[in-house]
């Protein structure tokens, strides 16, 4: 990825939040690098190397800054460069798909050969495949030892690391000091927390429409499993060795997302933060979707309106998708109602003893769904199958939301499966998948936003009309239907 030195440096220069996480600053006089919003004094501009992403530094042996921790950064938009493959091979990476280091297999799937790969990586990130796995994991592991008491040997584990001499090893030579003295330093300033009651910070770029986002996910939130109280999002989870819940709101002073971990047993800690991370779609740049859809006259107003817009995502691709086929047809409201009725039949119930006690069902996991009697919660048998033949793709494999399909051969492989038309399979690519081009022309409420004589739009003419809004479409339709429901509220309230 090219980057403008120049430019670079008068957003290090003054500090410009906007910039963090879009660029590292390595300095040659110090050996370590920084984000662009470091309090230390800005180093000489012939001292600064300027890189898209952490690992790019790591690998030329420059170390994390333990002042403005490169770590808690919002993290490099999924979108970086030019090469769709990246993009979806950087989500595959979040996801954990290079732990095991085979970097061939990883290529594999992503329909390319393992030199294409690093050439693509090296050009667009400036590092390995593999080098940004390793510094995913190291920064990890960094931000659970600053903002948790978890023992080392589950920070190691929970970062990924095989062994615990393999993360004592990677700290230090990414730090110049053990885990240990890590701590000491994290001590000194007086942070902490429990073993079951973890709390994350998570960076974003402002701005971010919350009550946008919670508005979305409230009306949709599936009885007993989530909820939006209070300005705040909570859930349950459920992992095979744990499970838990999680409480998400905003820090009213800084662009941070709180949230709040309570769990038993073993749950993946890597895997929950990326989850909160697409949830929320904290990776998006407003600034650069907003002003390529200005452009747009249709939804100039929207997203002038909207400036903090993100496209809500899901906790887990399976839910979202049987709550997709649910709503086929029928209200939101319905839809939400169907899917309460689904997770209490067949979900797993527990009680937690805290404030999410109204939560207290776990969603039922595919192979679970695939065995059920899916008709029995309301719904015609021909929907019930679909759920039924969901769930069996999930469980044996055939069928996985993990960014290594393009969206053209994602929304192919989901609409192969009975049941599961353009709507849905654009819906569940949008949310599920994290696809920013998805698009579902066929919604009723997009094809009225571009009513002319009260009549909706034709699809046709619908996606027509959305090649100008690529690719950010699934912006644009998050744009179009909060003006849409904008509209109706104040139809609603008139007299």
């Amino acid at each position: 990825m090219e980057l403008d030195p120049d430019r670079c440096y008068r957003a290090l220069r003054t500090r410009d939040a906007r910039f963090d996480g879009r660029f590292f600053t390595a300095v040659r006089s110090t050996g370590i690098y920084c984000r662009p919003i470091c309090p230390a004094p800005t180093p000489k501009r012939e001292n600064c190397i300027f890189v898209p992403c952490a690992a790019a530094a790591a690998e030329r042996g420059f170390r994390p800054c333990l002042r403005c921790r490169p770590e808690a950064s919002p993290g490099t938009p999924a979108w970086l460069g030019t090469s769709s493959t990246v993009s979806r091979a950087l989500r595959m990476i979040d996801d954990g798909a290079l732990d095991n280091g085979d970097v061939g297999a990883f290529a594999e799937r992503l329909g390319i050969g393992e030199r294409q790969l690093r050439r693509l990586f090296v050009q667009h990130l400036g590092a390995a495949p593999i080098a940004v796995a390793q510094t995913r994991r190291v920064l990890f592991a960094k931000r659970l030892i600053d903002d948790t008491d978890l023992p080392m040997t589950e920070i190691a584990l929970a970062a990924g690391f095989s062994s615990i001499r393999r993360f004592n090893d990677a700290i230090r030579k990414t730090y110049g000091m053990p885990p240990r003295a890590l701590r000491r330093r994290r001590a000194a300033r007086g942070a902490g927390s429990d073993t079951c009651d973890l709390a994350f910070h998570f960076a974003y770029r402002p701005p971010l429409d919350w009550d946008a986002l919670t508005r979305f996910l409230e009306v949709r939130a599936i009885p007993g499993v989530e909820s939006v109280c209070g300005g705040s999002y909570r859930r349950t989870f459920g992992f095979d060795a744990g499970r838990g819940t999680l409480a998400v709101e905003p820090d009213p002073e800084r662009p941070l997302l709180r949230a709040r971990l309570r769990f038993e047993g073993a749950v993946p800690l890597q895997e929950i933060s990326e989850r909160i991370r697409r949830i929320f779609d904290l990776t998006a740049d407003p600034s650069t979707i907003l002003s390529d859809l200005e452009r747009s006259p249709t939804l100039r107003r929207a997203a002038r309106a909207h400036p903090g817009i993100r496209v809500p995502g899901a906790w887990d691709g399976f839910e979202l998708a049987v709550r997709a086929i649910l709503g086929q047809q029928v209200s939101v409201r319905g839809a939400t109602t169907l899917s309460g009725r689904l997770a209490s039949r067949f979900g797993t119930h527990a009680e937690f003893g805290d404030e999410t006690s109204d939560l207290c069902t776990i969603f039922p996991s595919p192979a679970v769904v695939a065995e059920a009697d899916v008709a029995a919660i309301g719904i015609p048998r021909n929907r019930a199958e679909a759920i039924r033949g969901l769930g069996r793709a999930f469980a044996d494999g055939s069928l996985a939301l993990d960014a290594a399909d393009d969206l053209d051969s994602l929304i192919f492989r989901l609409k192969e499966l009975p049941g599961i038309g353009d709507w849905t399979a654009h819906y569940i690519a949008m949310r599920a998948a994290h696809e920013p081009d998805a698009f579902p022309a066929s919604d009723l409420g997009l094809r009225r936003s571009l009513s002319s004589d009260g009549r909706p739009a034709t699809e046709a003419a619908l996606r027509n009309a959305a090649q100008d809004w690529r690719p950010w479409r699934a912006y644009a339709a998050m744009l179009l239907w909060m003006q849409a429901s904008r509209i109706t509220r104040i139809a609603v309230r008139s007299p």
